[in-house]
């Protein structure tokens, strides 16, 4: 196969998403405009010809670009990806085949070949709008299946796979994890052979790099013997780690270098990528990005996102370790943070700490959010947690995607640890789902009793308190309760007391088990979910995935995707998906369980119609991938925010 290198002018694209061109841009050629091609000549290209982060064409009707107006070719291929290397690449090489290089070809490249047939685009029939590639860079605490605690491990597990099935060029970084339990889930991470020296906490720290390719995306895992502990990324039985602050450092200052120094699947990442700083334990990427990188000519291109999971935790330090973070003294000032009086420890305390989500508010380019709810909460002073105004100072460039979920791990069709199956046209899955539950749980198997369910943390966050408020007039009714969740040790012994109080009625499971989730998910009819706050949630997604009505406090992520039911909308066909009550009291909670219990022993054809709404939304990670997609062709308009 024939290979045409060509020139910068061969293609340009808005960085806006769903834009036209830029003025001036060349545009794609019309089909057929080059079936007279007998064979593809060669071009030599010059270093920088094409910009690093897209390797874009327009659309098959426009007009064909400057570089191939005296050519004749048929078809225009993007970048061919291969194990271990994405759609863009950092180095301008020399001229390759088509194959390249272990079958790779390079970024800044554009393969023309010859068909003599059609002209067509590679992975889609027609684009409505250029496709943009960037090196994306993920930098997190924790990512799914090798670590994970919550929502966090479980976006940074999934977002980047739908990112690189669209085309780009995915590098997550993330702590190397040796706990002597889960070891084997890095057995096929193996080492770079890289070492790196990083200047903090008063000395020159060695970490090494480990890599695994899956599921076309790099995954890196930073290590060092801090990592190498039981216990949890966070903490252990005795609470969290007191040096989590040097261990987050470590993976900030790694993952600034890892696009440099990492030759992954040949060719390094380069230093015009897009980094995605996960909460507190990430904000320091875009602080070293201005303070330390930039000044130097270095990550000059790049851009660095934001993304919020939970405001509430801010790593949040004495002003004393300011010195050990390895940032100028004059950047003190971006990571400066006074309490307020009522704050502090006794009258004779100054305050004054450092804050490093704070600081990365202040440098980041963009900011995002778990869901649109949430970048709203975070805004004001009940959910802002002090950061609220510097947060309202850049709403300009705020925005909230809600998450997405697996929906081949999360597919009642399809599920491994349920024992009957269903789908949206076809429910008696459901019904023996609830049967085998209730046996498993030792209830009186009965069909038509409402079951309801709970899954989460044991905490105050989750709204544990208001149920163990509730449960005895909850349980004059007739219903089943099931549990399942660890956490509050106060509340782990309640759910024994209940089980033992309301033999007939109550279950409660201490601890977490995936299968039992799965199982309670599909088995239940209705989900609570009376959380304080939330800045996404997952488990009403999945709720709805397997047609269990959810009934949620209206908060954050609950409020977004929960839609209140309402019979007499649609010609009294009905809307909604669920029940989100406010305020959060127990007779609020109350009256929508009682709501949804009416509807589900009186009004089945409604009932079927919330299952069948739910069950129908679509929450895959391919529709929140292309809402990311639009902040990052957002990010790349304007120049760096702090340069």
């Amino acid at each position: 196969m024939e290979v045409l290198r060509v020139a910068r002018p061969a293609l340009a694209a808005s960085s806006a998403p769903g834009s036209r061109p830029l003025r001036g841009a060349p545009r794609r050629p019309p089909p057929g405009a080059w079936r007279a091609a007998g064979s593809a000549p060669r071009l030599r290209r010059r270093l920088g010809d094409l910009p690093l982060t897209f390797c874009a064409a327009e659309k098959r009707e426009e007009v064909l670009p400057p570089a191939f107006e005296e050519k004749d070719v048929s078809e225009v291929l993007l970048p061919a990806e291969a194990p271990g290397s994405g759609p863009c690449f950092d180095e301008a090489p020399e001229v390759l085949g088509a194959e390249g290089s272990k079958g790779r070809m390079r970024s800044s490249t554009i393969a023309a070949t010859v068909s003599g047939e059609k002209h067509e685009n590679v992975g889609e029939e027609k684009q409505s709008r250029p496709v943009i590639r960037n090196n994306i860079i993920f930098v997190t605490a924790e990512a799914a299946p090798y670590s994970k605690t919550g929502g966090l491990g479980d976006v940074c597990g999934s977002l980047p796979i739908a990112l690189a099935a669209r085309g780009h060029r995915v590098m997550v970084v993330s702590p190397r994890y040796l706990d002597g339990v889960s070891d084997e889930k890095f057995a096929n991470a193996v080492d770079t052979g890289r070492r790196i020296k990083i200047s903090c906490f008063g000395g020159q720290q060695e970490v090494a790099f480990f890599q695994e390719y899956r599921a076309g995306v790099d995954w890196v895992f930073v290590d060092h013997l801090s990592y190498h502990r039981p216990g949890n990324p966070y903490g252990d039985v005795y609470g969290a780690y007191g040096d989590n602050q040097f261990r987050f450092t470590l993976l900030c200052h790694a993952a600034c270098e890892a696009p440099l120094v990492l030759p992954l699947g040949g060719f390094t990442y380069g230093d015009k990528c897009l980094f995605l700083a996960n909460d507190w334990h990430a904000a320091l990427v875009p602080v070293l990005l201005s303070a330390k990188y930039r000044p130097n000519g270095v990550y000059k291109d790049g851009r660095c996102i934001l993304v919020i999971h939970n405001l509430a935790h801010q790593g949040v330090e004495p002003e004393t370790t300011y010195p050990f973070l390895g940032l100028p003294s004059e950047w003190y000032g971006s990571v400066e943070w006074v309490f307020p009086t009522w704050a502090r420890t006794h009258a004779l305390d100054p305050g004054k700490s450092v804050n490093l989500l704070k600081g990365a508010v202040v440098t980041v380019d963009r900011i995002v959010t778990v869901s649109q709810g949430y970048s709203w909460e975070i805004t004001t002073p009940e959910g802002g947690y002090g950061l609220h105004e510097l947060l309202n100072s850049r709403k300009s460039v705020l925005n909230g995607i809600t998450n997405g979920i697996d929906v081949g791990d999360w597919d009642p069709a399809s599920d491994q640890h349920i024992q009957f199956h269903y789908s949206v046209n076809d429910l008696s899955g459901k019904v023996k789902c609830k049967m085998a539950l209730q046996e498993e749980f030792g209830l009186d198997v009965r069909p038509d009793c409402p079951l309801i369910g709970f899954i989460g943390r044991l905490d105050m966050q989750k709204g544990t308190d208001l149920i163990m408020m509730a449960m005895p007039e909850l349980m004059k009714e007739d219903i089943q309760f099931v549990m399942l969740g660890s956490g509050d040790a106060g509340t782990e012994q309640w759910m024994r007391t209940a089980e033992s109080i309301y033999r007939d009625k109550f279950r409660g499971w201490v601890g977490f088990n995936v299968a039992i989730s799965h199982r309670i998910t599909a088995g239940c009819d209705i989900l609570l979910m009376p959380s304080r706050f939330e800045p996404c949630g997952l488990n009403q997604l999945y709720a709805m995935r397997y047609g269990t009505v959810p009934v949620v406090h209206a908060t954050g992520g609950l409020k977004d995707t929960v839609e209140n039911f309402n019979p007499y909308a649609n010609e009294r066909s009905g809307k909604g998906t669920g029940w989100a009550f406010s305020p959060l009291s127990k007779d609020s909670m109350l009256k929508a369980l009682n709501l949804a219990i009416r509807t589900y022993r009186d009004f089945k054809p409604s009932w079927e119609g919330l299952m069948k709404r739910g069950m129908s939304k679509d929450f895959t990670w391919d529709n929140a991938a292309a809402q990311y997609e639009q902040v990052f062709g957002w990010a790349f308009i304007d120049p760096p925010y702090v340069r």
